[in-house]
């Protein structure tokens, strides 16, 4: 059969949706989209039969079977749970931080029918979306008052549009962080409308530093948690009471940029020290900015907390309106916010901390369980066997610090690190891990069951 005979011999559109295969998926999805499916397959298979002169053409049903299957497959939405064993517990790359049972229980409920995100009950008339957080974040934090928005780098241009658009911010050389994905103090700051004025040194920088630059157009003094990375050896910078001390003898305000943020002191837990938001704002911050999805375990979100005359005049900003939060993030946030008030066990309340907090014992007992199921399902020619690990806490919170863990290494003598960590990310659901000293390691903090573990589904490397 020559070329032309075998492209004639193609199943029409009309024919391959006149099979059985072609009415049930009709049933299931638009007749658009599993037309437009149909054109796809029968194209591929067009340009197959031009390139393959022993290729014969499918029949109808097959077409149809092809077709239903990509559609299926599409089925699945891009955004995807997936299991964490990177041994990394904040990791951007995979959402931050896990929300506690009772802020995803509040999402699904708001999320299925109208609220009071802007409604007061009592009155009847128009509310405060900040409102539904902001007595929680005042009462954790010690502050006047609170607001809200979409995530960190919002609050702190928030910040600086609001109280420092045209004018000058003081900030020392040593804190002009870089974070991730390219963020940068003195590119938010510029696109703030605030002019960066520098002091100091980028190893050492003195309260003098800031004195002698304050000037009549200064705005605000600014200080920002180096928490991604730490300068060590001959150092020096000025304590936060210190930059309060002098913003107050000539009238201008100190806030902080804290990043990640921690609303508990986290070595009450056995962990190692980190900024309190309260403790910032009894040292007298007039402002505070720190994340909702790092330390404090909650939804993506930027929070501000402060003097009440400062965060009025944010939340009278035009830009606040786009920088704000969507009812979810609320709902997530206040359920999150309550459970520090409230949750007699806050490790067991919330899975942050649970992470941070875990026992070796207990991921040793689950890497002990996980090994003969790894082995079974893998075959013989891998070697499974349980290590000692390291934890970063991730999301530039303490950059130096790590946790001890436990993580299940996998070799094969045929095959690398890297081709193994695609057969784990191919799995259903995809586990992903990290590729060390050319091993391909499954870290336990995050692994409550050893099932977790077993690559369903997953094919040969």
């Amino acid at each position: 059969m020559g070329e032309r005979e075998r492209l004639s011999a193609l199943p029409s559109v009309d024919r391959v949706l006149n099979t059985a295969a072609g009415a049930s998926a009709l049933a299931r999805f638009q007749r658009t989209y599993v037309t437009e499916s149909i054109r796809a397959i029968l194209e591929e298979i067009r340009q197959q039969l031009m390139a393959d002169t022993t290729a014969t053409p499918p029949a109808a049903d097959a077409v149809m079977a092809l077709a239903t299957a990509r559609m299926t497959a599409a089925e699945r939405l891009p955004l995807q749970p997936l299991i964490n064993a990177t041994g990394v517990v904040l990791h951007t790359n995979l959402g931050r931080a896990l929300l506690a049972p009772p802020a995803v229980a509040a999402m699904a409920q708001v999320a299925a029918q109208a609220t009071n995100l802007e409604f007061d009950l009592d009155g009847g008339d128009r509310g405060d979306r900040d409102a539904l957080v902001s007595a929680d974040l005042c009462a954790l934090t010690g502050a006047e008052a609170a607001t809200v928005v979409n995530n960190n780098a919002a609050a702190v241009l928030l910040a600086l549009n609001s109280l420092g658009e045209g004018r000058e911010v003081i900030v020392s050389r040593g804190e002009l962080i870089e974070i991730g994905g390219s963020f940068r103090i003195p590119e938010v700051m510029a696109k703030s409308g605030a002019v960066l004025r520098e002091v100091g040194t980028t190893n050492r920088t003195h309260a003098t530093d800031y004195a002698a630059a304050i000037n009549e157009r200064t705005a605000l003094l600014l200080k920002v948690h180096t928490s991604n990375y730490r300068i060590v050896g001959f150092t020096s910078d000025v304590r936060l009471d210190a930059l309060v001390a002098i913003g107050r003898a000539r009238g201008v305000a100190v806030m902080e940029d804290l990043g990640s943020g921690a609303l508990v002191d986290l070595s009450a837990y056995g962990l190692p020290k980190e900024p309190v938001v309260a403790e910032r704002i009894a040292d007298g911050a007039d402002l505070v900015t720190f994340s909702g999805d790092k330390l404090l375990g909650g939804p993506q979100a930027g929070l501000i907390v402060g003097r009440r005359a400062l965060i009025e005049q944010m939340n009278r900003n035009p830009l606040k309106r786009a920088l704000r939060c969507g009812k979810l993030t609320i709902a997530a946030l206040a359920a999150t916010l309550r459970l520090y008030r409230t949750a007699p066990d806050l490790p067991g309340a919330l899975p942050t901390l649970r992470w941070l907090t875990r026992p070796l014992a207990e991921m040793e007992a689950i890497g002990a369980a996980a090994l003969a199921q790894l082995r079974s399902t893998l075959g013989p020619q891998y070697t499974v066997e349980l290590l000692d690990s390291t934890t970063e806490i991730g999301s530039g919170a303490l950059p130096v610090e790590t946790l001890p863990s436990k993580a299940i290494s996998v070799t094969h003598p045929h095959h690398g690190a890297d081709a193994i960590a695609r057969r784990f990310r191919r799995a259903d659901p995809p586990i992903i891990g990290r590729i060390h000293a050319g091993r391909f390691l499954l870290d336990l903090r995050g692994i409550f069951a050893p099932e977790e573990l077993i690559p369903s589904g997953s094919p040969e490397c």
